[in-house]
């Protein structure tokens, strides 16, 4: 890979911003909202089990339904969709989807880097099993769809477009609107469009001031 393509890549995770106003009249079609989801699904998950689920806002009705329930954020209508990102609290059920066609070939080499597909389901359940009522379920559900997110961001940018991120909305209003099904947990918004005013300035701290060497010292 050449120097210059290393470089392109890198200014697209500095030049990507938040942007809050967009420009209504900029509209993308079902392909383009289908080939960016597809880019944002293509990011890493634990065990593969891909815990996400995308809700494409595009149809005015739609956004003017989601508005209050996003605290009336005008992104939601002026974008020309606002995905929201649901995150999969029985993702382990996917895992005969996953691997499926990996158990069909007959590759025993790739599960994971486990000895067969039976050690790695089983694992899966032992983890999903024990974790009923404590928070890991839910921790892996948004911790796999943020990245998925984040993914989606990368990818509007990488085609020319913009995006904003929302987590300032009610989310038991979101679930009962849109009936959602308890196996997801709505974790954020994203409106993607094309910018009517540039993204507010904003600073970041230097790397010094984030990095740990090493952990922390002891008190």
């Amino acid at each position: 890979m050449s120097s210059s393509v290393h470089a392109d890549f890198l200014s697209l995770f500095r030049e990507r911003h938040s942007v809050r106003y967009f420009d209504a009249s900029y509209k993308l079609n079902e392909q383009e909202i289908k080939d960016l989801l597809e880019i944002a699904g293509a990011a890493p998950s634990s065990w593969n089990l891909q815990h996400w689920k995308f809700i494409a806002f595009t149809e005015a009705t739609a956004k003017e339904k989601l508005l209050p329930i996003a605290n009336g954020q005008k992104q939601i209508v002026d974008a020309s969709v606002t995905v929201a990102i649901l995150g999969d609290l029985e993702a382990n059920r996917n895992a005969e989807t996953v691997y499926g066609p990996v158990i069909r070939s007959g590759l025993e080499d790739s599960y994971a880097g486990y000895a067969s597909h039976q050690i790695l389901f089983a694992q899966i359940e032992e983890a999903y099993a024990a974790s009923e009522s404590s928070s890991y379920r839910r921790d892996e559900a948004i911790r796999n769809a943020s990245l998925a997110a984040m993914q989606l961001m990368l990818a509007a940018k990488a085609k020319g477009l913009d995006s904003g991120p929302m987590v300032g909305f009610d989310a038991d209003a979101f679930v009962k609107a849109f009936n959602v099904p308890p196996r997801y947990v709505p974790v954020l918004l994203v409106a993607i469009g094309k910018a009517a005013k540039p993204a507010r300035p904003t600073s970041r701290f230097p790397a010094e001031q984030t990095i740990i060497w090493n952990g922390f010292e002891p008190d």
